[in-house]
């Protein structure tokens, strides 16, 4: 089986680590072929959603392989071609964040290290009540990777965000939901098929604005108040002109649902 599985249902791609005898832990293979995947989605007209979880009830994701970095691969490369290499790994957590399609992380079980750091890439993530999530970093004696220092703090604060680097704290769900890093906390049995529900919506929607709201976000948590407006009021001519939107006006008046068709 490979260490990645791929599916596509009503416009959502769904992506599952699947490692389940190693907590999902991300090998070579499965960021090749996650990246890939985002790559895929994020520029494919037939997908409106993608969703990421990991296979079995453990573990989301529980970062890197610690029994690979152990055995010592990689010793012969120089420390430049090893920067070069982990820098362009991480680029699934900017496609996660940056794509102009909904993302969201179904946490089902342990999301740590570098698979918590994906979670928290996602636009929303929708946590099982099992779910539990750690950095973990300090553990293992490293400092951490794929986008977590810029998500934690932006989601929990920088205090809170340093407590959890320093401290490795384990969170449960209610922790999880009173931080704020889940979006919905949901019953295990129910998460799959809640989460992919909503992400069908989604899918289902005004494709179009929703690439216009994922650029919007990203003026706003990087930028000025000014530039953000300057967005928005861009984008909201952009998405004014579309079929979609002239679309939900009809429907609005006649007082029915709108049907989408993505342009």
């Amino acid at each position: 089986m490979p260490d990645l599985l791929k599916s596509v249902e009503d416009g959502v791609m769904k992506l599952t680590f699947n490692r389940p005898e190693a907590m999902n832990a991300l090998s070579r293979d499965m960021l090749t072929g996650f990246q890939d995947a985002l790559n895929e989605a994020a520029e494919s007209r037939d997908i409106g959603c993608v969703v990421v979880r990991g296979a079995g009830e453990k573990a989301f994701c529980a970062g890197g392989d610690v029994k690979s970095m152990a055995a010592g691969r990689d010793q012969n490369k120089t420390y430049e071609d090893k920067v070069h290499d982990i820098r362009i790994r991480m680029q699934v957590s900017e496609l996660l964040h940056e794509m102009g399609k909904p993302t969201i992380a179904m946490v089902n079980g342990v999301a740590a290290g570098a698979g918590l750091s994906i979670a928290l890439a996602a636009d929303m993530r929708f946590v099982g009540k099992s779910a539990r999530m750690t950095t973990a970093f300090a553990k293992v004696g490293f400092s951490g990777d794929f986008g977590s220092h810029y998500f934690l703090h932006k989601l929990v604060g920088t205090a809170k965000a340093r407590e959890f680097y320093f401290t490795a704290e384990i969170l449960n769900a209610e922790q999880i939901e009173k931080l704020g890093l889940a979006n919905r906390v949901i019953e295990d049995d129910k998460l799959d098929s809640e989460t992919m529900a909503f992400a069908k919506k989604l899918a289902a929607g005004p494709r179009v604005a929703w690439w216009h709201v994922k650029k919007n976000m990203k003026v706003a948590e990087e930028g000025t108040l000014a530039e953000a407006l300057d967005s928005e009021a861009a984008r909201m001519i952009r998405t004014g002109e579309t079929e979609d939107h002239k679309e939900a006006a009809r429907a609005f008046v006649e007082k029915r649902a709108p049907v989408f068709k993505g342009y």
